[in-house]
């Protein structure tokens, strides 16, 4: 046994070599506590034949057989944590580590011997930070790499600016764990806290539930060892026999040391008298390397229960006992102990006691959550889809059971039956959008993506291009500038509906084949677990997408915005159609401004909540039903109140009224609008212009009227002067004819009455008469009549027109030239029709 002042290297080699050369001849040496002397007499040990026992140099480098073979010690080493600390994190299942380092060569190898001792057991080393005085960049690079299992090595001293580091980056709690050296002096915090810049219960919340692995100083087990004595039994002697001098933890370990000494030359002894009767130990020299290896290999089984416990060296390093503390609440708690020699670890009692419900997990379990449609919201959206389906079904049956009215067959009912198919496309491309992965398998989405656009396509493309086909009919008709009677037929609308669809799979053929929809995930940024697990929430979303999408969207938003617009100029177009039944104008306009405000807004907000299925569902949805219920009621609604009020009056022109008598068409016509003779529309308007015109003059040539016939009343020699001056525009308001067509056979109102009071001829001589003074003569009841004659034809052509008029025709009456010698130079006759358009 030497003694090594101060751990000084030099005097403690010297005292070697002076123990060697002038002490007795020595069999073992024993001790050896700083492990820089001892590393430094076990290298010189193999020259000497002498095997070195020591019970307090804990440090790894002395575990290097090649260089030290003769050493043993009865301490583990500070690399025997590492299988201990392996069988921790396997307990645990903690596969994801990080290691914290203090630049310090007993640190760094206990460090790389973890790294040997980890690697190939499917634990994974995610960072290794080390640090030589500001341990705070490292602690937060382990944060940022998302370790939460943190292998430290460091002193003291580190460990209080770690853990202040810990704290101020909120590496502590229910999410982390540390795991550092055991062997720390008892209160070790409060000798080096003033080191620190934290508060001190900043720095115990930071070590709250630290682990902390060093050797057991005494075995805990109730065993008698090797000596009689129970572990427990020997520390009691031991601390009676100390009295109040200072305790080592190596107390027990230089005990058994003694005994392991004794064992191997107890063992010795036994082999050289079984092998060679004449040679004793006492005959051992530094040079007796025979006698040496007999010692050397003596040591090596040795295999004893020690108040330290099993005492098993394996390549010279003792297989002993690890124990486990936990920081709790402001002291350490042993929680289990490791037996290196049975490879096991108890925990004791489950005392650890974790800062979560469960143990930490050793990196952010990031757990994919599918964003989905929730239930509820697709039941309400579907009942509403149902509820339109419902609507559009009973359009249907009114447009099916009503075709041979006229006011439907004007309508043309197989284009209404088309669109109403296409809202029902419509309306099913909803159920489409609503099931996502929790509905179906992803097989059967990247399907879906296919099959409901598709139907949506058609269906639009079905509704509108229906609806504008008949509209292009009407058009064509009533823009008929040759005047010649069209004939347009359904199966020719028919086609242009089916040119339209035939684009539409075209294109959507193309698309399927150059670049088909598939199955997209998107992920999104983690949240925190609602329900305040130690977990991570990615939200993933399901989509719909290809390579080239926006230019697949832009072909098929271009080509719906063609015929969006070719819709608006048929409904402008056709916008002066006086048949109410014929004119859809004003619904299509309507229409198609609903549609594209919808669709534009729908669009837009969609992109915005593509993060927010339920949202972007909602919008979707909405819009479609939207959509597809204003057409159809705009279509369908105003002709089943038409039908129900005046299914008349939607059939006749508004400015030009049919009478009762006119014949009705035939029902087993064809629907097209054959029966609208476009020559009379034309012509109708013109005699209207013309109609207007006339009027105008004739309420010049009133006022003259007027005058002539106050001058009548006045005297009778102002006749030469009317005979003069106002005959041309009494011709002129004579001669108006008749300009329109009297298809009904219209009565002629005034002609009636002329027929009932026929006028007198101005020309017939009443021989009693022409003797008498002339002022009688005008006075006379023949010129009375006479004047009459004259003016009601006008006064029924001037006044009866603009209350409304109707049809008349007057016979004036004849005026034979021999008369009267004062009317000679009327015209012999003439004839007033009046128009009551």
């Amino acid at each position: 046994l030497f003694f090594f002042p101060q751990c000084d290297n030099a005097k403690g080699l010297k005292a070697f070599y002076d123990a060697i050369k002038y002490g007795p001849n020595h069999l073992m040496v024993f001790g050896g506590v700083c492990a820089t002397v001892t590393s430094i007499i076990a290298e010189s040990l193999k020259g000497w034949n002498l095997v070195q026992l020591s019970f307090a140099a804990t440090t790894p480098e002395l575990a290097d057989k090649k260089k030290y073979p003769y050493f043993f010690r009865t301490v583990p080493s500070d690399n025997a944590v590492n299988p201990a600390i392996l069988k921790l994190l396997k307990h645990y299942q903690w596969k994801r580590v990080g290691t914290l380092t203090q630049d310090v060569q007993r640190f760094s190898e206990v460090r790389n011997d973890l790294t040997g001792v980890l690697y190939g057991e499917d634990i994974e080393i995610s960072d290794t930070e080390s640090f030589s005085n500001d341990p705070c960049t490292s602690v937060k690079k382990l944060k940022g790499n998302d370790v939460r299992i943190i292998l430290g090595q460091f002193d003291e001293e580190m460990a209080v600016k770690v853990f202040c580091c810990a704290y101020d980056e909120e590496m502590y709690g229910s999410k982390y764990q540390w795991i550092i050296p055991g062997w720390y002096e008892n209160l070790w915090w409060e000798s080096w806290s003033n080191s620190s810049q934290c508060l001190s219960k900043n720095l115990l919340a930071a070590m709250e539930g630290y682990i902390g692995v060093d050797f057991e100083p005494l075995s805990s087990k109730m065993k008698k060892t090797i000596s009689g004595r129970t572990p427990q039994q020997y520390e009691k002697e031991y601390n009676a026999k100390r009295g109040d001098g200072q305790s080592s933890k190596f107390h027990g370990y230089a005990y058994d040391g003694i005994w392991v000494i004794a064992k191997t030359l107890q063992r010795a002894m036994k082999h050289l008298n079984a092998t060679n009767k004449h040679q004793k130990i006492e005959d051992f020299n530094y040079t007796n390397h025979k006698l040496g290896k007999i010692f050397l290999d003596a040591m090596n089984e040795t295999n004893f229960f020690g108040v330290t416990g099993e005492v098993v060296f394996r390549n010279g390093e003792r297989m002993g006992t690890i124990k486990f503390t936990q920081f709790q609440e402001r002291e350490e708690v042993k929680v289990g102990e490791y037996n290196a020699v049975a490879d096991e670890l108890e925990i004791i009692n489950n005392s650890i006691r974790f800062q979560g419900l469960e143990p930490p997990k050793d990196k952010t379990i990031i757990q994919e959550e599918l964003r989905k449609i929730s239930l509820p919201l697709y039941s309400i959206l579907s009942a509403l889809t149902i509820l339109g389906m419902i609507m559009a079904s009973a359009f249907l049956f009114f447009n099916i059971k009503n075709r041979n009215q006229k006011l439907i067959k004007m309508s043309s009912p197989y284009m209404n039956n088309l669109i109403i198919l296409g809202g029902m496309l419509s309306y099913a491309s909803i159920f489409l959008f609503g099931l996502d992965g929790s509905f179906v398998s992803e097989k059967t989405f990247e399907t879906l993506c296919t099959v409901r656009t598709w139907i949506l396509t058609v269906g639009y493309t079905t509704a509108f291009g229906a609806m504008f086909a008949k509209t292009w009919r009407v058009h064509a008709i009533f823009k008929n500038v040759k005047m010649k009677k069209k004939i347009i037929k359904d199966q020719k609308l028919l086609v242009i509906v089916g040119g339209m669809l035939l684009i539409d799979l075209c294109i959507l053929i193309c698309w399927q084949v150059v670049d088909p929809l598939r199955r997209t995930v998107e992920k999104y940024n983690m949240e925190p677990d609602p329900a305040g697990r130690d977990i991570s929430i990615r939200p993933i979303l399901e989509h719909c997408e290809n390579t080239h999408m926006t230019i697949w969207l832009g072909i098929v938003y271009a080509y719906k915005g063609l015929l969006m617009l070719f819709g608006c100029f048929l409904a402008w177009e056709t916008r002066n159609v006086s048949i109410p039944a014929l004119n859809d104008s004003k619904y299509i306009g309507m229409s198609v401004y609903n549609v594209g405000i919808m669709c534009i807004i729908g669009a837009a907000v969609s992109f915005l909540t593509r993060d927010q299925p339920n949202v972007q569902f909602c919008i979707v949805a909405l819009v479609i039903i939207f959509c597809s219920t204003i057409t159809l009621c705009l279509v369908f609604v105003p002709k089943l109140i038409t039908l129900r009020t005046n299914p008349d009056a939607a059939t006749q022109n508004r400015r030009f009224q049919f009478t009762q008598n006119q014949k009705k068409e035939d029902s087993k016509t064809s629907t097209s609008v054959t029966s609208v003779n476009q020559a009379s529309t034309s012509r109708l308007e013109g005699l209207q212009s013309e109609n207007h015109r006339l009027r105008m003059k004739i309420t010049e040539l009133d006022k003259d009227l007027e005058e002539v016939t106050m001058q009548l009343q006045d005297t009778p020699e102002k006749t030469t002067y009317i005979k003069q001056n106002h005959y041309q525009d009494l011709n002129d308001i004579l001669s108006i004819r008749n300009f329109t067509d009297s298809k009904d056979g219209e009565k002629a109102i005034l002609k009636n009455h002329l027929d009932q009071n026929p006028p007198a001829q101005w020309g017939s001589s009443d021989p009693s008469r022409t003797s008498k003074d002339p002022i009688e003569d005008i006075n006379s009841p023949e010129h009375i009549q006479r004047r009459l004659s004259l003016q009601l034809p006008i006064l029924h052509h001037a006044y009866l027109p603009s209350i409304g008029g109707v049809d008349a025709s007057c016979a004036s009456p004849c005026v034979s030239p021999s008369a009267s010698p004062r009317h000679r130079h009327v015209p012999p006759s003439f004839r007033v029709m009046v128009s009551g358009l």
